[in-house]
């Protein structure tokens, strides 16, 4: 009996709330019981639509309908509906693939073509590839070629694109320069004020009336009572006519305000959200499609022609006229030169005019020259922090290590001329590098020390930085005297550590340097192997289990709190000394130069006493929104600008020596690991470093552990080494089978499958070599691993989830011997044992001749992973037309569906799944 009957109660709907009629009955799809038990079908079928989801939320319980097929629908369906519910799949995924395969032509074929045809025509500087530009778009000579250049460009134009618009929006929110906000200003006044006559006659009659009040006052000073009333009332009537003049005055300005605003009749946003991604590029399966691509071709067209044609031609004209053309010839990359002097002539050239604008008054064209201008000087700025620092600071390590390598500026010079763009680009990546590795330094020695110590460094952290917001700002002297700064300091820092350090290395230790960058032929261990064994297991151990930046921060902690110590600058470095009862002559908190990355510093706001006390005072402060943020006061104490040079002289000698041992140690630990391996073989230094730096990483790891141990006491100690001792032991128990035995049969069945059969001719053995096939199965496990863990859920993915789950320190021996290595090695061990067993046992036992046997034996593996594909696929496309059954029947005879009930066990499982859910 139901819960509703025994209580006496009507059962309802939990959507609707209402009963079950003969026309809409009520279900009971799942578990859940009491008021929410019954449901009408329709309730239901709606509130699945709008949740997206098939399965109750409450008892989790999936819903399932029934279908209902016509009365006529026979047993089994006749040949020809399936022969034409077959043609019609089929004339679908052809109409689909015509319109894919247009979509794919027009995006990827047009326009990047035309786009390169249009960009060398351009720049061809002929009148006749203007005449035959038709026809170059209709040959068919070097279309890939074509193709993947006119991606170039459109990816160029799309990029210059995107960064005007968010330029544009930079510009809105966070406003212009000084000058050019003064300019709006200007311009918001003039309107203000400039209202025409009416504007002129309402300012005429508000003098007026004003006038008469005035006088109204001064009359009646000294007049009777009525008359001194009739004269306030005539002010009160004047004060409402003021009033109503002035309210006229801002209607007139609020129209003609919407009139600006409203100045564009297209519905914008009504049109964004009609436009999507798929309607776009014709994913939809409109032709809607071809329009965009229209619209495409020619705003490249434009861009090519605005952002790199002009540019171009201006500073190829301004350095022939210069007699500069031969230099940038022998740059070898002239179009790039060119254009970037192009952009600067236009950047001056339209300062120029925009002077001249201002001078005549121009205020129109003046504010649109100077948008100009500083959209200009963004580009350029942008190209000088992002493309020529790097590349300075890649050149200059480069030259600095020169000896390091036993290279000269000679070798350097021909491989330039050699290759230009890959020198250059391989300058610019590590000089990136470089540059990232340093501000990710300052940025952990600012969490260590005191806010304000280093005031002189812009910090990429603070929420208010923003690089954009300081280019369109800061006028150009001040960013290139930032400039200058950085690539002194910057260059400082590499002369400091690496130049320096190897001159010391050199004169010190005479055989060390330099390093070994070519590996011997004779070396038993391929580059290939090493080069893996580095990239999947050293570097990602030093990484990302390493903890190497909290190891870092704690050296530099203890660094800083030394020097304090021993210069007496705890307050000025840490910044953790209270101040309370020191003398307030000797207390610093505002006296250190503003930081320049935010022009606001320059003002700082009044004081307290300026402003006033309260709510007025600190909704005045709050308005201000200057003065030096993120500073901390601290104690100066007695000759501080000498403890001021002791610091920085210890921190060069600091970097000096750490510098000269991260040279060094891991170089000379991995040399003398390779030579208990490899002998006297010469090994690329890359590998030997990494594996100095591995075995640094242990030893410190280890004494960090030992260290934190110690402080604990020896009860502790002792639980942790047997806590440990025992996590070593099933580590590397499992180590044995995860990192040496699945890898290894990994990659001899990649062998056996892919390289071999490709490689060796089948009149010749093939020769196995263990290390490096475990070196490839190193790495096809880790990317069988991330497929996993990226496929649907199946018994490895969630045996590995919850191993990640537990941790180290919880590790389940039992469950990652039995869930993960046992079924991983038995299958590829089988899929290694039984062709071998086919090929060397049953075969020559069948009698065939000694060549079908070589042939069985070099070819079987392919042939059994080409049966499994095969079978695979064959299951793929029975179980593809058994849905393809189920759509034809279900398109010609499917009805309805109904809402199956769900029916209650008496199981222990059902109870314990039981959801009571009573009001």
């Amino acid at each position: 009996m139901d819960d509703s009957e025994e209580d006496g109660q009507l059962d309802i709907c939990r959507v609707c709330r209402c009963e079950g009629t003969s026309d809409k009955p009520l279900y009971y799809p799942c578990v859940c019981t009491g008021s929410i038990k019954y449901v009408h079908q329709d309730c239901l079928v709606q509130w699945l639509k709008y949740s997206r989801k098939e399965y109750c939320e409450l008892c989790k319980h999936r819903f399932s309908f029934t279908p209902i097929y016509s009365p006529d629908m026979p047993n089994r369906l006749p040949i020809k509906d399936i022969v034409s519910g077959l043609v019609t799949s089929m004339a679908r995924a052809v109409r689909y693939w015509f319109h894919y395969t247009l979509v794919a032509f027009a995006w990827l074929g047009v326009v990047p073509l035309t786009a390169c045809r249009i960009y060398r025509c351009l720049f061809t500087g002929s009148v006749s590839s203007l005449l035959t530009l038709p026809l170059d778009m209709l040959s068919t000579e070097n279309l890939a070629s074509d193709c993947f250049q006119g991606c170039l460009v459109v990816t160029c134009t799309l990029c210059a694109f995107i960064s005007l618009v968010w330029l544009r929006e930079q510009i809105l929110h966070g406003g212009g320069p000084e000058w050019f906000e003064q300019l709006g200003h200007v311009n918001n006044g003039q309107r203000n004020v400039g209202l025409g006559g009416a504007g002129v006659n309402n300012l005429n009659r508000i003098g007026g009336l004003v006038g008469g009040l005035d006088g109204n006052v001064a009359a009646n000073q000294n007049a009777p009572q009525e008359v001194v009333e009739h004269a306030v009332a005539e002010n009160e009537g004047a004060r409402e006519a003021i009033e109503e003049v002035i309210d006229d005055g801002n209607n007139a300005n609020n129209v003609a305000a919407q009139d600006d605003n409203n100045w564009n009749p297209i519905e914008w946003d009504r049109a964004a959200e009609e436009l999507t991604w798929e309607r776009l590029l014709g994913l939809d399966g409109s032709l809607v499609f071809l329009e965009h691509v229209f619209w495409v071709v020619s705003l490249n067209t434009l861009f090519i022609l605005v952002f790199a044609f002009c540019p171009f031609h201006i500073g190829h004209f301004v350095l022939v006229g210069a007699k500069l053309d031969e230099m940038v010839v022998a740059s070898h990359f002239e179009g790039l030169v060119t254009t970037l002097t192009g952009y600067l002539i236009i950047a001056v050239s339209l300062l120029v005019i925009y002077t001249l604008c201002s001078l005549t008054r121009a205020r129109r064209a003046q504010k649109i020259f100077g948008l100009c201008y500083v959209v200009v000087k963004v580009k350029l700025l942008v190209v000088m922090e992002i493309g020529v620092f790097p590349l300075v600071c890649g050149w200059w390590l480069d030259i600095c290590s020169l000896s390091m390598f036993d290279a000269t500026l000679k070798d350097r010079e021909s491989s330039f001329l050699s290759s230009p763009g890959t020198s250059m680009f391989i300058h610019w990546l590590v000089g990136m590098v470089y540059v990232f590795y340093f501000a990710s330094f300052i940025l952990l020695t600012r969490e260590v020390l005191r806010p304000g110590v280093l005031w002189f460094l812009r910090n990429l952290n603070d929420p208010e930085f923003n690089p954009i917001q300081e280019m369109i700002h800061l006028c150009v002297f001040r960013h290139f005297r930032r400039f200058i700064a950085s690539v002194v300091i910057f260059g400082s820092a590499v002369l400091l550590m690496l130049w320096l350090p190897i001159k010391v290395i050199r004169l010190i230790f005479p055989g060390f340097l330099p390093y070994r960058v070519v590996v011997s032929s004779e070396a038993p261990v391929s580059e290939l192997s090493l080069e893996l064994l580095l990239l999947q297991v050293v570097l990602p151990s030093l990484l990302e289990a390493g903890h190497t930046r909290a190891m870092l921060k704690k050296l530099v902690e203890g660094w800083s709190k030394a020097m304090a110590w021993l210069l007496d600058l705890r307050s000025y470095l840490i910044g953790d000394v209270s101040l309370d009862g020191v003398d307030s002559a000797s207390i610093v908190d505002s006296n250190e130069p503003h930081n320049e990355a935010d022009p606001r510093l320059n003002n700082p706001p009044p004081a307290a006493q300026d402003i006033g006390d309260g709510l007025g005072a600190a909704h005045q402060a709050m308005l201000q929104g200057g003065g030096p943020t993120g500073f901390q006061p601290y104690k100066r104490p007695s000759f501080f600008p000498a403890r001021i040079i002791a610091l920085v002289f210890l921190m060069c000698l600091t970097f000096f020596f750490a510098s000269t041992i991260s040279l060094v140690l891991p170089v000379f630990l991995g040399r003398q690991l390779m030579w208990l391996w490899v002998g006297d073989t010469k090994i690329h230094e890359l590998y030997t470093a990494g594996c100095g730096l591995y075995i640094c990483w242990l030893c410190l790891r280890v004494s960090t552990v030992i260290a934190g141990w110690y402080l604990q006491g020896w009860t502790i100690i002792k639980a942790k080494l047997k806590l440990w001792g025992l996590l070593m032991i099933k580590s590397l128990m499992m180590a044995v089978v995860l990192l040496v035995i699945i890898p290894l049969l990994l990659g001899l069945l990649f062998d056996v499958i892919i390289v071999a059969p490709m490689r060796v001719p089948l009149d010749q053995s093939p020769i196995f070599f263990p290390w490096q096939d475990w070196a490839l199965g190193v790495l096809h496990m880790k990317i069988l691993t991330a497929v996993v863990m990226m496929g649907p859920q199946w018994w490895l993915k969630r045996a590995i989830e919850r191993v990640y789950n537990d941790g180290m320190r919880n590790l389940n021996m039992r469950f990652i011997m039995v869930e993960i290595c046992l079924p991983v090695s038995t299958c590829l061990g089988l899929a290694l044992a039984v062709p071998y067993v086919i090929a060397y046992s049953i075969v020559p036992a069948l009698g065939v001749s000694f060549e079908t046997q070589t042939l069985v034996v070099r070819r079987i593996y392919p042939f059994v992973l080409s049966m499994i594909v095969c079978t695979a696929m064959l299951m793929f496309q029975i179980r593809q037309f058994r849905r393809l059954y189920n759509h034809i029947k279900d398109d010609k005879y499917l009805v309805g569906q109904r809402l199956v009930n769900y029916i209650h066990h008496a199981t222990s499982q059902d109870k314990n799944h039981h959801v009571d859910t009573t009001s």
